[in-house]
């Protein structure tokens, strides 16, 4: 199973959770790159994929929602 199939099955509370901890994740990576700290560069990338991915299953949410009339 794919994470964003994964990602699929949660409530959409769960995800905004999941998306605001990674936002601030990627604000402290930003942060220790600034301050020369970063110990793992490709963590940056990891985060960044894991964030899209979250908006992405969020968006289907949104679409199927009005799509459904709202209900």
């Amino acid at each position: 199973m794919s994470k964003a199939a994964e990602l699929r099955g949660q409530a959409r509370e769960d995800l905004e959770k999941q998306l605001l901890e990674l936002l601030k994740e990627q604000f402290n990576l930003r942060m220790q790159k600034g301050s020369g700290q970063l110990s793992r560069p490709s963590q940056f990338k990891v985060v960044r994929r894991e964030i899209a991915r979250i908006k992405t299953v969020l968006a289907e949410q949104s679409a199927a929602h009005s799509a459904d009339g709202g209900h």
